[in-house]
């Protein structure tokens, strides 16, 4: 597996196919959700590739995340996935590097209104997440995601909570982020996630590109105290079925 994946070149490719125009249901962050479902009838095939990397001092310690994630839109505004989720950890010694499969997650998207209807456009998540070994108890998540688009920019805020099935252990989390759009197919901005139950909390660069069929996003982030990883990463493409 790719160890870096080198964001100047990625950002150059994406300016360079920028005349394209935005057809897809583009994700404009890696982990900020915007006010978007997908079209009724229509199906798009996603795969992330998600880096941790706990430490600066030792870069052979990390984790790899790879997820497909299968959408389709319902309705005019209410959409279902299915992602299945796998996990590469590696510990820095050759014998216990392993790659698994890591469980699947299920869930459904729904807009409420129109855009530009509200102060910020409102959009709920709720997601079941199942766990490869059965011994380990699933997880409910729920998302209230709130976006707004003024003239060329973006912004968007998730308010994220997340909690154990069978002991109702919960955490509270968000995530959020800005851009702007380039041109009809490029946007750049910052993207923000934290964790504010265990003081996680993360800020860096993303990029987006988008044609009529194909759609391409990463972002890097960086800890940003010493409860959290020392950097992560995530690159999204998907296709229009």
């Amino acid at each position: 597996m790719i160890k870096k994946i080198n964001f100047i070149v990625v950002g150059v490719v994406m300016l360079i196919l920028g005349a394209n125009p935005v057809l897809a249901d583009q994700r404009s962050y890696v982990w900020t959700y915007e006010y978007m479902t997908m079209a009724p009838g229509e199906a798009e095939l996603e795969f992330y590739y998600t880096l941790e990397q706990p430490s600066a001092g030792n870069p052979s310690v990390s984790t790899w995340k790879p997820l497909v994630e299968l959408e389709y839109g319902l309705t005019e505004r209410w959409d279902i996935s299915l992602y299945q989720q796998f996990k590469q950890t590696n510990t820095g010694v050759a014998a216990t590097t392993a790659f698994v499969y890591d469980g699947y997650k299920v869930r459904t998207r729904y807009r409420f209104g129109e855009k530009g209807q509200f102060l910020a456009d409102p959009l709920l998540y709720l997601e079941y997440i199942g766990k490869n070994d059965l011994s380990q108890s699933s997880q409910g998540e729920v998302k209230i995601i709130l976006a707004k688009d003024v003239a060329r920019l973006n912004f968007a805020y998730n308010q994220i909570y997340k909690w154990t099935l069978n002991n109702g252990v919960a955490e509270n989390e968000y995530a959020a982020g800005a851009n702007f759009e380039l041109n009809p197919a490029v946007r750049v901005g910052l993207e923000s996630k934290g964790n504010y139950t265990g003081g996680k909390y993360y800020l860096g660069p993303t990029i987006s590109w988008t044609n009529q069929k194909f759609w391409i996003t990463f972002g890097a982030l960086r800890g940003l105290n010493d409860k959290s990883d020392f950097q992560q990463a995530r690159m999204i493409w998907a296709f229009m079925l």
